[in-house]
């Protein structure tokens, strides 16, 4: 589906042509019908001879209502330039055609109307005057159709020009991510909060949650139309009215904004490539009260240059300060006005919706790879929220820049050989330095301990853990013992410890065997001096061992004896 824009100076016939094209007036206010003036936005559609259905936004053509006009081209993929045969062009065109230029649409048919009006040398005069005008444009090289909306001349030429206007305008990309700006929202009865607006970027099915946005409202789709008729699913680039529940309509104007949660990088700063028209009498600054045009929205901005003024004509970076987050990707297409003079200053295409870099050092572009050098580290998903492209990880979930890549592999190998015969504990690290350790071929990790390749275990055969055999049921005190090789030994299971005292693994199992003795002996239990006695150490020892065996179910306690437990004669 492919939305088209008319275009042009107020009362050369805009929307007098929709009106023959499609069978639907235009003009929905009563005003608008009385003073034959477009006002708002106007929707209709059309099936052309083709088969291929046209969908069609109608402008005002008045510079009073240029803040509606960029409201209606935010979002166009194609336009239909009209001029007056008898009037030719004027300023509204001159202008209409710089916008469209600086929304990014590339493709057009020219009508020129009201040729019943005009004498042959006329039109022929005024065809030339076209051509002339858009050299060098978007329309250069797009078909100029005379026709008059009231004896019919040129339609059908101008259905077919529009046939193939259709056909040579790439389908709108479907990224998995809809947006939809709002241009347009009210109340219906019956149904309640209704917007409407261009869907771009993605996919919206009925029963779909949306963020409405700047509120951050969480709404649902109760239902959509799309070409009059009820759809339960509608895709990238098509006119589109969604039923929504969750918010009232007054809650809702133009210029908001939905797309699904997640799915977007809100952002209240941006850096962007401005082209200042060459018609432009004085230079860019950032003095000046700026207004900026986004999707169908007008926002009062903030600016600043990122280097000299810039002179009509030429091309500057500029930084824009917005006064609520919005959904926006690089790429996306922006107008920029000035609100004392009254005047279209220029526009361009965002660059970088989350700089990073101060204004007096910044330098943006579109390059990927210079928003992953100026985080280091960014995972995959977030990369493309910031720029559209999506590319697999290289260290776990994050794409991560050469240089700061090797400057994690050189600190993380520089605090394993710190860490002594032991290792690094790895517990320690943060998920980056876990991912990062994957990649030093001469690191290996064992229980939880990162050592070098090439070291050997010091723990391995440790003196204290041959003591504690040696001990069994009067073990030594670890008082000469590396508390960290300590905490490491009872780690990995080597030695045990049970109300601060330290046993080997096997005591355990002995003082089983000894118990089970005892009570096949006296069945009804023995006292802890009796275990005591058996095992010929002092209640210092021998409590820490019966604590142990009541926990394991080997035994278990009644008032101040210890009998059988349930695991005793495994």
């Amino acid at each position: 589906m492919t939305v088209v824009s008319t275009a042009g100076h107020v009362d050369h016939g805009k929307s007098t042509l929709v009106r023959v094209l499609t069978g639907t007036d235009p003009d929905r206010f009563a005003e608008e019908k009385e003073r034959g003036l477009t006002i708002d936005l106007g929707f209709a559609s059309t099936q052309l001879p083709s088969g291929k259905v046209l969908s069609l936004v109608d402008v005002p053509g008045h510079i009073r209502f240029l803040k509606n006009m960029l409201a209606g081209v935010g979002a166009v993929d194609a336009c239909l330039f009209v001029v007056d045969a008898n009037e030719g062009w004027k300023p509204q065109t001159e202008e209409h055609l710089r916008i469209l230029d600086l929304v990014g649409v590339r493709n057009g048919v020219v009508a020129l109307t009201k040729v019943g009006l005009a004498d042959e040398d006329l039109v022929e005069l005024a065809t030339l005057d076209v051509q002339e005008r858009v050299e060098g444009t978007f329309l250069e090289d797009a078909p100029i159709i005379p026709v008059d909306s009231l004896d019919g001349t040129g339609i059908d030429e101008l259905k077919a020009a529009l046939d193939e206007l259709l056909a040579r305008t790439p389908d709108a990309v479907d990224r998995g991510t809809p947006r939809m700006w709002v241009d347009r929202a009210f109340s219906a009865k019956g149904s309640g909060t209704v917007v409407t607006g261009t869907l771009t970027g993605g996919r919206v099915r009925v029963d779909d949650e949306m963020l409405l946005l700047p509120q951050r409202e969480t709404v649902r789709v109760r239902a959509m139309q799309s070409l009059h008729a009820q759809r339960t699913k509608v895709g990238p680039g098509n006119r589109t009215a969604i039923n929504l529940s969750g918010v009232s309509h007054d809650q809702v104007a133009r210029g908001d904004v939905l797309v699904r949660a997640g799915e977007w990088h809100e952002t209240t700063v941006f850096d962007g490539k401005l082209t200042v028209l060459e018609s432009l009498d004085h230079e860019v600054s950032r003095r000046g009260a700026h207004l900026l045009y986004m999707g169908a929205g007008e926002h009062a901005v903030r600016i600043r240059i990122l280097g000299p003024a810039i002179a009509p004509g030429q091309k500057g970076n500029i930084r824009v300060y917005l006064p609520k987050a919005l959904p926006l990707l690089p790429g996306d297409r922006f107008v920029l006005r000035e609100a004392g003079r009254s005047e279209t200053i220029g526009g361009g295409e965002i660059l970088d919706i989350d700089p990073r870099t101060k204004a007096s050092e910044a330098n943006p572009d579109r390059s990927v790879d210079r928003v992953i050098a100026e985080r280091g580290w960014v995972t995959a998903d977030e990369l493309n929220l910031l720029t559209g492209e999506r590319r697999e990880p290289d260290v776990g979930e994050w794409i991560v820049d050469p240089s700061a890549l090797q400057e994690a592999i050189a600190d993380l190998r520089e605090q394993v050989e710190q860490a002594g015969a032991l290792g690094l504990d790895t517990a320690s690290l943060d998920g980056r330095q876990k991912a990062t350790l994957d990649m030093l071929a001469d690191v290996v990790v064992n229980g939880g301990r990162a050592t070098l390749a090439e070291a050997s275990d010091p723990l391995q055969a440790h003196p204290y853990v041959l003591a504690l055999r040696e001990g069994g049921f009067v073990p030594p005190d670890p008082d000469d013992v590396d508390k960290d090789e300590l905490r490491e030994l009872v780690r990995r299971g080597e030695v045990i410890v049970e109300d601060g005292v330290y046993y080997a693994p096997e005591v355990l199992d002995n003082a089983a065997k000894l118990v089970a003795q005892l009570l096949a002996e006296k069945p009804e239990g023995v006292t802890v001096s009796e275990v005591r006695t058996a095992m010929g150490n002092t209640r210092k020892h021998a409590m820490p061992l019966l604590i142990r065996l009541d926990a394991t179910g080997m035994t278990r306690r009644r008032e101040n004896l210890r009998i059988a437990g349930p695991r005793l004669g495994s």
